[in-house]
């Protein structure tokens, strides 16, 4: 019997695992690559739920297509390559026209029975939706590189490695992604307090 996946092992090692025969390493690659992918489907898709799908989609077709894989060091990038991939697919269908019932939100008579501390939920969550409308706004480049830090919780090295460009590029993407936030969140901000 084999022993489950080393947790610690590089995604190079467990490629070469799921390519010589078990399968099951792909689950700890799955686990860490989720998020980024999370982040990358919710970045070019600008819909969290739909984005839920994509990713595991990807995943799924990660797992499938392993064996074309040239170089098992370059996963990462792979992974991301089919995330973008299945993302335009989706954005080409007509699928971006169904609403999921998870945007659909909760019923109005329940929500008021529910007392005060609904009224505090309600506005955090509306809050968290101008916040998400906001990034899911910025510039491409901006949007991913926004997501797969808070997503993904890659640091700016992976995100460099992934996207193919520098640290500085990130750390100038990321600078610009926050400046522009604040200065729309604060402009709507003060837009409402005047009313």
């Amino acid at each position: 019997m084999r022993g489950a996946p080393d947790h610690t092992a590089p995604d190079a090692e467990l490629v070469r695992q799921v390519v010589n025969g078990r399968p099951d390493a792909y689950g700890e690659l799955a686990r860490r690559w989720a998020p980024r992918v999370m982040a990358v489907c919710h970045a070019r898709v600008r819909c969290q739920a739909s984005a839920a799908d994509l990713a595991q989609e990807t995943l799924l077709r990660g797992l499938r297509d392993l064996g074309t894989l040239k170089t098992a060091d370059k996963f990462g990038a792979w992974l991301r390559g089919i995330a973008d991939r299945v993302c335009l697919d989706w954005l080409k269908s007509k699928q971006q026209t169904q609403v999921p019932f998870t945007r659909l939100g909760n019923d109005p008579l329940s929500v008021a029975a529910a007392g005060d501390r609904v009224g505090a939920a309600i506005e955090q969550a509306d809050e968290i939706k101008k916040l998400m409308a906001e990034v899911e706004s910025l510039p491409e480049s901006q949007r991913e590189a926004v997501m797969l830090f808070y997503y993904g919780e890659m640091t700016y090295q992976e995100m460099a490695d992934l996207l193919g460009v520098s640290t500085a590029t990130i750390n100038a993407r990321l600078t610009e992604a926050r400046a522009l936030l604040r200065k729309r969140l604060g402009q709507s901000q003060r837009a409402t307090h005047e009313l």
